[in-house]
């Protein structure tokens, strides 16, 4: 490694506005609030729902809190596809090694070889 890379930026002062305002982001400590915070904003959404009269197609449609569970199961179903798609869909490390170019023999006079002494 060279000397001249360039660790990534810790004084504040020096960040942009919108890295200062979300440095909160960085204490372990506020995920807890944004879980929180999540948890509390849909319950009242779901609650919300019992609030007003809905004109629906389907009779499914006018229980309260259906498009809550509905999305919800929908997303679990959308990680279960993808986790069963990866088994399907996954291969081996070197499945393109054979023709990839980076498994070309390099020819040995064109390799400028530098030997480091510790």
């Amino acid at each position: 490694m060279s000397s001249e890379m360039k660790t990534p930026e810790t004084d504040p002062s020096k960040l942009p506005w919108l890295g200062r305002k979300l440095l909160w982001l960085d204490n372990t400590r506020n995920v807890g609030h944004i879980i929180y915070a999540l948890l509390i904003l849909c319950a009242g959404l779901v609650a919300a729902d019992f609030m007003y009269h809905k004109h629906s197609y389907l009779d499914i449609e006018d229980i309260p809190g259906f498009y809550a569970a509905f999305g919800f199961l929908m997303c679990a179903a959308l990680i279960v596809c993808a986790r069963v798609l990866r088994v399907i869909l996954k291969r081996d490390e070197d499945y393109y090694s054979p023709k990839d170019i980076a498994s070309e023999a390099y020819p040995e006079e064109q390799l400028s070889r530098e030997t480091i002494n510790d």
